[in-house]
C-alpha cells in the first residue's frame, strides 16, 4: 500500500479566481475568533461586561461542546437591532475612525457572527426602557427571524453544539475537563479584572440545576481588588502579597506582587492585565521575570497580579484575533515601570517571608506513632508567674532552669541583650551549628545563619559597587589561577575592578588574584575564581546588570557565615538585628526562607493544648 502524499497538489491548468460566498467566509473567520469553547465564553463575557453588567452566569456541559449559556443584566439590545447584531463586522463599541482609541474589550464585531457560523446561536435581550424582550436564533450563518421573549432586563446568549457546522474541528478538542478547566480560568482571570462585577459558573453536564465550580460576588469600597483576588487566588496569596502602586510617563501600574518566598514552580499564578484585558504578553512577563531574578533560581516563578493602566493610544490591543498580545509604543518605558515598581515594593517588604514557610514547617511536624493527646485548655500563665514556680520546684531544678532559658554568651559577651521586643526577637541557641533559635514576644523564629548572612553580605557589597565600587582588600600572597584564554579574557575585561576584585594577568594561562572584596575578610582567592567564573558561563546572554549581580551572589556566598561555625550571643544577635534592618533578608540570594517564624498558639497546638 503506497502512502499518500501530504504535500499540496497544484493544478496545472490555468486557475481560476472565485468569490467564496457568505458562509465559507463566515466559517473561516470564525477559526481566528473561536478557537476552542474557552474562547467562546471570553468573547460573550466581554462582550456582558461591555453592556455595563453587574452580574454576570455563565453555564456549560460537556467542557462546552454541547452548550454554553452567558445571562448578564446590562444595557440589553432593542429589538431592531439584534439580526444586526449577529452580522460581522457590526458593533456598538467604536465607530471606526480611530482603532487606536479602544476603551472595550470587544471592538471588532465578529464574536457573534463567528458563534453562529459554527453551531446554534441563540441571542435573546431586553434593552432598558423596553416593554418586552426579543430573540432570533442563528444556525450554520442563516439568521432567523426575530420573534418575542420571555427575559429580564440584560442579554443571554446560547451556544449549542459548538463547531457542528465544522463538525472536524471537534476532534481537535481536548478532553471535557480540560476544556472546562480552560473555561473556569477564563471566567477567573476576567473577574479578576472586574471586582465590582459578580461571576457565577455553573456546569450542567448531566442534567439538573448542575453544579457551582466558581462564583465570586460583587466587591465595592477601596479593598475590593484584594478581596476579589483573595476570592480567584486563595487568601494566602494576599497575606503573602504586597501592593504596587507606581506611574511613569503616562502609565500606572497597580495590583498585588507576591514575596520570593511564595513562588512557585510554574508561571500559573502571574496574571497581567493591560487597560483591565486580561494579557500574555512577552515584555511584561519577561518584566516580571527581570525584577525578581535577583530573588529567585532560574527554576522558580513569581506570583503577581498586576494591571497596567494607560491612555489607549499608547498600546495597540489589535495585534492577534484572540487580544491576548499588546505592543507598548514605549515598551522600554512600561518594561522599566514594571521592574522599577516591583523591586521598590520588595525592598518596602524588608526581612518579611512568606507565611506558607511557617505553614509548611508546622506540617513537618508528626505526632509520636501511637500517641494521640487527648486536647485541654491550659491557661499560659505570665513570665512573673513562670519564675514563681520555677523557684517553688525542687532546688535541683531551679539552679538549672537558667540553663534552659539562655545560650552560654562567652566570659567576654558582656552582658545578655534582650531583645524579645524585636519583630526577629532575641537569640536563645544555636543548633548544629547552622539554625539559630530566637524566641519573640508570641513564638520562636528559626534562622538559617548561612543563608541569612549570604543575603546580608549580597545587599551590602550591591550598595557598595552601586555608590563607588566595592572595597578591595589586597592579600598577603596574591593567589595563581590557571585558566584558559577564553577565561582569562574574561577576568581581565575591566569590568570585575567594581567588585573589589584585583586580577592582573601572570603569564600564559593564569591570572594574578592580588585583591579581594574586603567584605569577606579572609577568603579563598583561587575558589573565588572559579565560581566567579562559572557564574559568567552560566550568565552568557544576560544584560552587563543582571550579570554583575550574579557574580556578587557568588562572591557573598564565599564571605557568609558558614555552616558549623559556632556562634556566640552576640554574633547571633547581630545578625538578628541586621537581618531586621536589611531588605529582602527574609529569604536567600536563591529565593530559599532565611527564617521560620513558629507562633506559641501553633506549638501548643501541636502538643494538644488549646490557647
Amino acid at each position: 500500500m503506497t502512502a499518500s502524499n501530504p504535500k499540496i497538489s497544484r493544478a496545472s491548468a490555468q486557475p481560476v479566481i472565485r468569490q467564496l460566498d457568505e458562509a465559507a467566509i463566515n466559517r473561516i473567520a470564525a477559526g481566528e475568533v473561536v478557537e476552542r469553547p474557552a474562547s467562546a465564553v471570553k468573547e460573550l463575557v466581554e462582550n456582558a461586561l461591555d453592556a455595563g453588567a453587574r452580574r454576570i452566569e455563565v453555564d456549560y456541559a460537556e467542557g462546552g461542546k454541547s452548550l454554553i449559556r452567558v445571562r448578564d443584566d446590562g444595557c440589553g439590545i432593542p429589538a431592531e437591532a439584534l439580526p444586526l447584531a449577529v452580522a460581522r463586522h457590526a458593533t456598538s463599541k467604536i465607530d471606526g475612525s480611530d482603532l487606536m482609541d479602544i476603551r472595550s474589550f470587544g471592538f471588532r464585531g465578529e464574536a457573534l457572527a463567528s458563534l453562529g457560523a459554527v453551531g446554534r446561536l441563540t441571542l435573546a435581550s431586553r434593552a432598558t426602557g423596553a416593554a418586552e424582550a426579543a430573540e432570533l436564533s442563528v444556525h450554520g450563518g442563516r439568521i432567523g427571524a426575530v420573534r418575542p421573549a420571555a427575559l429580564p432586563r440584560g442579554t443571554c446568549v446560547e451556544l449549542r453544539g459548538l463547531f457542528s457546522a465544522t463538525p472536524a474541528r471537534l476532534k481537535f478538542l481536548r478532553s471535557d475537563r480540560a476544556e472546562a478547566q480552560a473555561i473556569a480560568e477564563i471566567v477567573r482571570r476576567l473577574a479578576m479584572s472586574e471586582p465590582e462585577v459578580g461571576f457565577t459558573l455553573r456546569d450542567l453536564s448531566g442534567g439538573g440545576e448542575g453544579r457551582v465550580v466558581f462564583r465570586a460576588l460583587a466587591e465595592t469600597g477601596p479593598d475590593a481588588l484584594s478581596m476579589r483576588l483573595a476570592a480567584v487566588l486563595g487568601r494566602s496569596f494576599i497575606e503573602n502579597a504586597i501592593a504596587v502602586d507606581a506611574a511613569r510617563e503616562g502609565l500606572h501600574l497597580s495590583g498585588f506582587a507576591a514575596l520570593p518566598t511564595y513562588s512557585r514552580g510554574s508561571a500559573v499564578q502571574q496574571h497581567l492585565f493591560v487597560n483591565a484585558r486580561p494579557v500574555r504578553d512577552k515584555l511584561m512577563v519577561g518584566a516580571l521575570r527581570a525584577a525578581y531574578a535577583d530573588f529567585l533560581s532560574r527554576d522558580r516563578h513569581p506570583a503577581a497580579a498586576l494591571f497596567l493602566a494607560c491612555d489607549p493610544h499608547l498600546v495597540d490591543v489589535n495585534v492577534h484575533p484572540a487580544k491576548a498580545e499588546v505592543r507598548f509604543r514605549e515598551p522600554g518605558v512600561a518594561r522599566g515601570l514594571i521592574v522599577s515598581a516591583l523591586r521598590h515594593a520588595l525592598a518596602e517588604a524588608g526581612h518579611r517571608a512568606s507565611t506558607t514557610v511557617a505553614g509548611a514547617a508546622l506540617g513537618a511536624f508528626r505526632p509520636t506513632p501511637g500517641a494521640a493527646p487527648r486536647a485541654y485548655r491550659a491557661d499560659r500563665p505570665s513570665p512573673g508567674a513562670r519564675s514563681a514556680a520555677y523557684a517553688a520546684q525542687a532546688p535541683g531544678f531551679a539552679e538549672t532552669a537558667g540553663v534552659f532559658a539562655r545560650v552560654d554568651r562567652g566570659e567576654e559577651s558582656g552582658p545578655a541583650e534582650e531583645a524579645d521586643g524585636a519583630p526577629l526577637g532575641a537569640a536563645r541557641a544555636q543548633l548544629h551549628e547552622n539554625y539559630i533559635v530566637a524566641q519573640t514576644a508570641d513564638g520562636i523564629v528559626l534562622v538559617d545563619q548561612h543563608a541569612a548572612h549570604e543575603r546580608l553580605v549580597y545587599e551590602r557589597l550591591k550598595r557598595q559597587v552601586a555608590d563607588a565600587g566595592a572595597t578591595a582588600q589586597a592579600l598577603l600572597i596574591p593567589a595563581i589561577v590557571e585558566v584558559s584564554e577564553a577565561e582569562r579574557a574574561l577576568l581581565l575585561d575591566g569590568a570585575l575592578s567594581r567588585l573589589g576584585l584585583e586580577i592582573e594577568p601572570f603569564g600564559p594561562g593564569a591570572v594574578a588574584v592580588r585583591a579581594t572584596p574586603a567584605v569577606l575578610g579572609p577568603c579563598d582567592g583561587e575558589a573565588l575564581v572559579r565560581d566567579i567564573l562559572d557564574e559568567l558561563a552560566e550568565g552568557e546572554g544576560r544584560g552587563l546588570e543582571g550579570r554583575i549581580e550574579a557574580v556578587l551572589s557568588r562572591i557573598a556566598c564565599h564571605g557568609s557565615v558558614r555552616s558549623g561555625r559556632r556562634m556566640t550571643a552576640p554574633e547571633m544577635n547581630a545578625l538578628l538585628r541586621e537581618m531586621e534592618a536589611t531588605p529582602h533578608s527574609g529569604q536567600c540570594n536563591h529565593g530559599r526562607p532565611t527564617y521560620v517564624e513558629l507562633k506559641l498558639a501553633d506549638i501548643e497546638r501541636l502538643f494538644g493544648r488549646r490557647g
